[in-house]
């Protein structure tokens, strides 16, 4: 019951937040704050309690829910998405103190309802990465939608119905593909085992044969490659992250990006493996596409909200190109720069949003000189800056490098390529620190931008620390993740060549 329980202190706190009066505004933002704490709390103690020389599902509950159809609320975990919970357990609080007053500033919705939404959308991000029905998971996937749709759409900025609305219909769109998919899986398995399941472990054994693989797989990727974004599926993103609020750009692009590049790694793989290598290297080209087409139009964005969400599309390259190369190091890099996307980019957006609520502007031109008159929140911004560009010593890098390393041993000129997006990344955030940052500022940023706050610092110090702490000893992290690399590896049958480069901490 630990993974259910889980879900239902969050889920509790919606409930409490929203039955509270409207007037109760500090009231509802300290409920949230304690329930969102304690499901960090119960998330710690879920990764403490992982057997770590186990790469298998753990914590495994299972319940009959529509045994006529073979569906169950089955839910279970492995290292890979433990990390994920525990990262987004970390958000979630961190985005409530950072976002103390988005709902006021906002000027549209309640305080409270604003803070109910963050709560049920941390359930259904836990829901996502621990389900293991796969129709559960598409109950999940498509629940999710929801409250990032009324975040967008009823707290965002001028924009905020349309890019609410894109964000929804290119989701529902992927969801109908894997929908669709999932018919046909379900109906694959019922011919095999006389009785059709949605049981992931189940799936897993079955032996499909390749040409149906190859079909199921399709529906299944465009949906994750939406969620993910890759291009070309990526248009919906700059469009919310641009009109959405700091802390639920945090969210978006943090966490729930990163079930598309999980349901890859977690679903697809194991499920359609000789799918999963026949696609393999059309997928290469598109995920080293996506590295160069993101930073490409980051470096020349004049909205810093859209420049930080077109870096993202050029980091999630980094990470499906990992997956797909399904060498140890590929796949250990890129479930640990999931992690580290999550914070590094969490830390972006919400010093860009405090900086963006004093200047009242998006506009890099608005900016400039404001080390001078916050010298502590620039400071926060470059270390912010330095962990997007994958900086030795900070979490990314080391994510960043095992995925490059893992990919020069299968296919070196992909590697090589792709490395290119590396000195693009330089040349984004340090001409982004140059534009903002330095020089003398205007007469309108003296008299708006000010010092960080001690909430804001709050709020954002820890990110930062995991961030350098994970830089450092990245073996906390890659502990836990790699024994469920190991077990993806077996699914798919593959083993590293023996050109790969051997990294201590980072897969077998």
């Amino acid at each position: 019951m630990l993974l259910t329980t889980l879900m239902l202190i969050p889920l509790v706190g919606s409930i409490v937040v929203f039955l509270l009066p409207a007037a109760k505004v500090t009231l509802a933002k300290q409920i949230a704050l304690g329930f969102a704490l304690a499901t960090l709390v119960g998330s710690v103690l879920m990764v403490l309690g992982l057997d770590n020389s186990s790469g298998g599902l753990q914590h495994v509950e299972s319940y009959d829910w529509i045994p006529a159809f073979g569906i169950s609320w089955t839910l279970g975990v492995n290292g890979i998405s433990a990390a994920l919970i525990v990262m987004a357990a970390i958000l979630v609080p961190v985005v409530i103190v950072a976002g103390w007053w988005d709902a006021e500033n906002s000027g549209r919705g309640t305080v409270k309802g604003f803070f109910a939404l963050i709560l049920a959308l941390e359930v259904f991000i836990i829901g996502v990465f621990t389900a293991n029905d796969l129709f559960l998971f598409y109950v999940f996937f498509e629940a999710m939608l929801f409250p990032i749709y009324f975040l967008i759409g009823r707290f965002g900025g001028l924009q905020r119905a349309y890019a609410a609305m894109k964000f929804l219909l290119y989701s529902l769109v992927g969801g109908l593909f894997m929908l669709a998919a999932l018919i046909g899986l379900y109906v694959v398995s019922s011919r095999e085992l006389g009785q059709g399941t949605f049981d992931y472990v189940t799936l897993t054994s079955l032996n499909i044969d390749p040409a149906t693989q190859k079909m199921l797989f399709l529906g299944f990727f465009f949906a994750f490659a939406v969620k993910a974004p890759m291009v070309p599926f990526h248009t919906w993103l700059p469009d919310a992250t641009a009109e959405a609020t700091p802390g639920t750009s945090t969210l978006l692009v943090g966490v729930l990006d990163k079930v598309g590049t999980f349901g890859m790694l977690h679903f697809l793989l194991p499920i359609f493996p000789e799918a999963s290598k026949f696609y393999a290297p059309v997928i290469i080209v598109l995920a080293v596409i996506s590295i160069f087409y993101g930073a490409l139009l980051a470096i020349g964005q004049t909205d810093v909200m859209r420049l930080v969400a077109f870096t993202s599309i050029s980091h999630f390259g980094f990470i499906v190109l990992g997956i797909f190369v399904m060498t140890s190091q590929g796949l250990s890099g890129s479930s640990f720069y999931m992690v580290n996307h999550g914070f590094s980019t969490g830390a972006l957006f919400l010093v860009m949003g405090y900086l963006v609520s004093r200047r009242g502007s998006k506009r890099i031109a608005d900016f400039g000189g404001v080390q001078k008159v916050a010298p502590i929140l620039t400071g926060v911004f470059l270390l912010s800056g330095l962990s997007g560009l994958a900086l030795p010593g900070m979490s990314s890098f080391i994510s960043e490098f095992l995925v490059l390393a893992g990919t020069y041993a299968v296919n070196p000129t992909a590697a090589i390529i792709a490395t290119l997006g590396i000195v693009m990344a330089a040349v984004y955030i340090l001409w982004l620190y140059q534009r903002m940052m330095t020089g003398v500022p205007s007469k309108e940023v003296e008299e708006t931008v000010t010092e960080i706050s001690r909430r804001e610092l709050v709020a954002i110090a820890p990110v930062l620390a995991i961030i350098i702490a994970l830089g450092f000893v990245p073996q906390v992290a890659l502990n836990v993740i790699n024994p469920a690399v190991d077990q993806v590896q077996t699914y798919v049958g593959v083993t590293d060549p023996e050109s790969a480069v051997v990294i201590e901490g980072s897969g077998s």
